[in-house]
């Protein structure tokens, strides 16, 4: 199998927790292209340098790019389908098309393979996520937290468990509490009638004037130019939650009839 999306411009997964993960499947279901990769980029005493510290070894922030978050995301994916104790064939099933129509044909079948392979190993997720909390932007992580809470949901059975690990991915990741609540409200809209002020990042105590102040700086938050240069699965979840805050504020817009 060639690697051709595997392989598309890696960076700080080569090393630390993630690399310690992949590196194994990436040599023995992808093909010794990786490792040719890895060694001809720089040496792995950088790597692992940069990867610890979270900077480069000339000093400055080793940048994400699209393939370091596509493997962090199955990574995060194989956390969350592992966190019951148990991965049924149902669940590799519905991940199948996701990942088909996010990755393309070739890449997909890919990703599927990897995730299969990720699946059968131990994954420290504190550590996974601190890793990827060191080189991936606050706006780029909050939409990775918004794309595991709508796997997770999507077949309607959302497991104690997973949102457990969910939570402890958010926090490993530095995401606040606030704004993990925000997006799992987005899906407990039949559970919870304050859904919408929980969207928002405020309490239906909250006057008319904070509604609004907190409308304008949830949409700011999150408008999806702030994730323009990642990945095409990042930046659709990023317009989801964008039009999930706008229904929200015209929810309570509704309750108070403003």
């Amino acid at each position: 199998m060639k690697a051709k999306w595997l392989l598309g411009g890696l960076g700080y997964v080569l090393g630390g927790p993630i690399g310690a993960v992949v590196g194994v499947i990436i040599g023995s279901v992808m093909d010794n292209s990786a490792q040719r990769y890895q060694t001809e980029s720089e040496p792995a005493s950088e790597t692992e340098n940069e990867t610890t510290t979270g900077r480069a070894s000339t000093g400055s922030r080793q940048r994400a790019t699209k393939a370091d978050i596509s493997i962090s995301l199955l990574v995060l994916i194989a956390c969350v389908m592992k966190a019951d104790g148990r991965v049924l064939k149902s669940e590799v099933n519905y991940i199948k098309p996701f990942l088909l129509k996010t990755y393309g044909e070739e890449g997909g079948k890919e990703a599927l393979q990897m995730l299969k392979e990720l699946l059968q190993q131990n994954i420290d997720v504190v550590a996974v996520s601190n890793q990827i909390a060191q080189h991936v932007n606050y706006s780029t992580r909050l939409e990775l937290i918004h794309l595991l809470l709508e796997l997770a949901n999507a077949d309607g059975e959302y497991a104690k468990q997973e949102h457990k690990v969910i939570e402890r991915i958010a926090t490993a990741m530095n995401v606040s509490a606030k704004d993990f609540d925000s997006l799992a409200a987005m899906y407990n809209k039949a559970k919870d009638p304050n859904w919408a002020y929980t969207v928002l990042e405020i309490t239906p105590s909250a006057t008319n004037e904070e509604v609004k102040k907190a409308y304008r700086r949830m949409a700011m938050k999150y408008h999806p130019d702030k994730v323009a240069n990642a990945s095409e699965e990042i930046r659709m979840q990023a317009t989801e939650k964008f039009r999930t805050i706008n229904e929200a504020y015209e929810h309570v817009k509704l309750l108070r009839s403003l």
